[in-house]
């Protein structure tokens, strides 16, 4: 797990690339991933069981 320091420098490094208006659209497009890639998890081991 990275450290403070070091999340600050990644989140140094995506504000350059993206600009600070874009990231709010890439958090929850981000966001958005993450819960669908878990529904589609859940309902995998649904089927499993």
């Amino acid at each position: 797990m990275p450290g403070p320091m070091e999340l600050l420098l990644i989140f140094l490094v995506v504000v350059l690339l993206f600009g600070a208006k874009r990231i709010p659209e890439i958090a929850k497009g981000l966001g958005q991933g993450i819960k669908e890639f878990k529904k589609s998890l859940s309902e995998l081991t649904k089927h499993d069981s």
